[in-house]
């Protein structure tokens, strides 16, 4: 994701690498968009595997990026990584002030800008901005792969109650909600 850190610097901050996306579910994902789903219950199954990759990025966002970017010397600077949850109930990497009166990627671009900010730390910002970008997109995919996924099995069961009510009458449709209530 990054070059390697200027000639004789040591990084403070490693990025992920492929090994540490390699334990998440990634069968169920998009592999799993290119079938023919037969129906509702293929639809969300799917969108519940899309869900637990959502979370499982969010968790590999906590652990290995927000924990390295919290630690010493990160967390001596005025503007911190942080989490956001949202009401959709995702969580996003955000750039804040420490007083959380601010918040956003111009203050990245603040912090990299500030003659106070180590040089030595210049390369680690980016890297940690970098995977924060990736990061974010991914999870935003999933959480959307999710939700489009829900949406799509919803009007499948509409279609399919409409279908039941045409060809067998209101009686199979009385039945079919029924049979899927738990």
């Amino acid at each position: 994701m990054t070059d390697a850190p200027s000639a004789g610097r040591t990084a403070r901050f490693v990025p992920l690498e492929q090994v540490a996306f390699q334990h998440l579910a990634h069968a169920g994902y998009l592999k799993g968009l290119l079938q023919p789903f037969k129906g509702k219950g293929s639809l969300e199954t799917w969108a519940s595997q899309c869900t637990a990759l959502r979370d499982e990025l969010i968790d590999l966002a906590q652990q290995r990026v927000l924990a390295q970017a919290r630690a010493y010397p990160f967390n001596r600077l005025d503007v911190q990584l942080a989490q956001q949850t949202t009401g959709a109930g995702t969580t996003f990497l955000r750039w804040r002030n420490l007083d959380r009166s601010s918040m956003g990627v111009a203050l990245w671009e603040a912090l990299l800008a500030n003659p106070a900010t180590p040089p030595s730390l210049i390369d680690d910002l980016y890297a940690i901005e970098l995977q924060r970008i990736v990061l974010n997109m991914q999870i935003s995919l999933t959480h959307s792969i999710a939700r489009q996924a829900m949406e799509c099995a919803a009007k499948v069961a509409q279609a399919e109650a409409i279908h039941l009510r045409r060809t067998h009458g209101p009686a199979a449709f009385t039945s079919s909600i029924t049979k899927e209530s738990p």
